[in-house]
């Protein structure tokens, strides 16, 4: 890989090329949207009312994807790893096994779309919902290549997955619809290949498990930095995603033109940010010690970067921003989402000031998840009926 890409698959090219959007935004000098400062500490005092609501001891988990599994207080994960008694090792492998499949089918799932958990009497929508059909689909054995193991996620299986058998998984029909199920499916598949390719990470025959043995391998003392994680991730995965920009013949993934930037180029790699976010808990319950998690940035997506819309913390310059259907590549998504991701940091310290905590003692993994996700959730939910968010985003299910 050549010096020039790899640089922009980290977690501080994603900062740092934020960063310069934010610098145009606070001259009033950003093409698409201004920026209001003043505007902050309101939406402070309101994620932190938010954390406090949520989680009164503001003993706030990491913002990942085990709390989606959790939706209406059931503890869905503990109830499959309690059936199957397994080592800590092992636990750690079926954990990647079913939250990289999970996060990688959680891109937004519309307006229009639901799951009947019939076990547990709940219809569920958006995130929860994606991510309670997931579990479903993975405890099934339907990514296994193994009748027998079940609980694993094998390259074999993933390169058999198909829309129809995701559809089936997830309940979708006519009236039921799915926002990207060629997408999503076409992810999988393309997960499998690169699985399979790369038997130094994944063992062969591949299991997505492995993985734990190979971040393990890597650790020293025990000890591993969340952005080597997401780095990891980000070198291994880019061939996943398909049809993006490419620097030197390597796929950037989610990372998008802006003439903003010095090179013209703004990275966020939102859903491989959200992936290493959901690995901190398989890795520290195995033993490992991650560090560094504010190497990590916020996720620009349409709940944190609808609250910023709402709060008024921002402001498109063109108001059809807020009514059109807007595309992934577009300048002004690009420059959204960039701010958002600046936004957040900021926010992040206004949030600590308002509940009397240290970076430390609430990192911005614990700020997402209290927190300004949430919040952006509850706003909308204020503001417009059914909740959904103050953009529209014609997605095929990958990005967004």
């Amino acid at each position: 890989m050549s010096a020039a890409a790899s640089s922009l698959l980290c977690a501080q090219a994603v900062r740092s090329h934020c960063a310069q959007i934010m610098r145009l935004a606070e001259r009033d000098a950003a093409p698409h949207f201004r920026w209001h400062l003043e505007q902050l500490p309101q939406a402070a005092a309101y994620v932190a009312d938010t954390i406090r609501q949520r989680y009164p001891d503001l003993n706030v988990p990491y913002h990942s994807r085990w709390r989606h599994f959790e939706a209406g207080g059931v503890d869905r994960w503990r109830a499959l790893a309690d059936s199957a008694p397994m080592d800590a090792a092992e636990r750690a492998r079926v954990r990647i096994d079913l939250v990289i499949p999970s996060v990688l089918l959680d891109a937004g799932a519309g307006p229009d779309w639901h799951y009947d958990d019939a076990a547990n009497g709940m219809r569920l929508a958006r995130s929860e919902g994606l991510g309670v059909a997931s579990l479903a689909l993975f405890a099934g054995g339907a990514l296994s290549d193994d009748a027998a193991q079940p609980l694993r996620t094998d390259a074999a299986a993933l390169a058999r997955f198909d829309a129809a058998a995701l559809a089936r998984a997830f309940q979708v029909g006519p009236g039921n619809p799915l926002v990207g199920l060629e997408g999503r499916a076409g992810l999988l598949r393309r997960l499998g290949e690169v699985m399979a390719a790369a038997p130094g990470l994944f063992g062969s025959p591949a299991r997505l498990g492995n993985l734990y043995d190979s971040i393990a391998a890597r650790a020293d003392n025990g000890r591993v930095e969340a952005g080597a994680v997401l780095k990891l991730l980000l070198d291994v995965l880019g061939p996943v995603w398909p049809g993006r920009l490419t620097q030197d013949g390597v796929n950037l993934g989610d990372c998008w033109r802006h003439p903003g930037t010095d090179d013209g180029l703004v990275p966020f790699h939102k859903l491989t940010q959200w992936l290493t976010y959901s690995l901190l808990e398989p890795l520290e319950e195995a033993g490992l010690v991650v560090t560094g998690l504010d190497q990590l940035t916020g996720l620009p997506e349409y709940r944190n970067g609808g609250l910023l819309l709402d709060f008024g913390i921002i402001t498109p310059r063109d108001p059809s921003f807020t009514s059109r259907l807007l595309s992934v590549d577009e300048p002004a998504v690009v420059e959204w989402r960039a701010l958002t991701v600046i936004a957040l940091d900021r926010l992040a310290e206004a949030v600590r000031a308002e509940l009397g905590m240290t970076a430390a003692q609430f990192p911005l993994a614990r700020i997402l998840e209290g927190g300004t996700w949430a919040a952006g959730r509850r706003i909308a939910a204020e503001r417009r009926p059914g909740g959904g968010p103050p953009v529209r985003i014609d997605s095929d299910g990958t990005v967004f």
